[in-house]
């Protein structure tokens, strides 16, 4: 069994981007929702969650997201995904979450349509493309 590797990028104003790496399964996911709540506890309502690194992702995991997708929404937040695999992508079609989820082929492709995070990444970086590469996601 593998366990779960979360990792903050930010946060710049009230956004930042969480990368998710290895199996979120029933066992991992009450990390990943501690994340997300300790984020939204601290101000943070607009959240990239990068799940190019997750190898499984099971039923438990889906709720954590969605529940985390409620919890942002209630605050007038966002949660976007980021789905790089096949096998994570095929998930979120077979349940029908890519009807509720905004997703993403990039990190960059997520921020660049979410005016909350333009406007705080051009006022820390110049843009987009300079935040996503001094914080190696491009």
């Amino acid at each position: 069994m593998q366990g779960i590797v979360l990792e903050v990028i930010g946060p710049v104003g009230n956004c930042a981007v969480l990368k998710v790496g290895g199996e979120v399964d029933v066992y991992t996911a009450p990390k990943l929702r501690e994340q997300i709540v300790d984020l939204a506890g601290k101000g943070v309502v607009h959240l990239v969650a990068d799940l190019g690194g997750v190898e499984f992702l099971d039923s438990t995991g889906l709720g954590v997201l969605v529940g985390g997708l409620k919890r942002l929404r209630a605050v007038e937040g966002s949660l976007q995904l980021v789905l790089t695999t096949d096998r994570v992508m095929r998930i979120f079609k077979i349940t029908g979450l890519t009807a509720v989820f905004p997703t993403h082929a990039s990190v960059a492709e997520a921020i660049a349509t979410d005016p909350h995070w333009a406007r705080a990444v051009e006022r820390d970086a110049g843009g987009v493309e300079e935040w996503c590469r001094r914080h190696t996601l491009a």
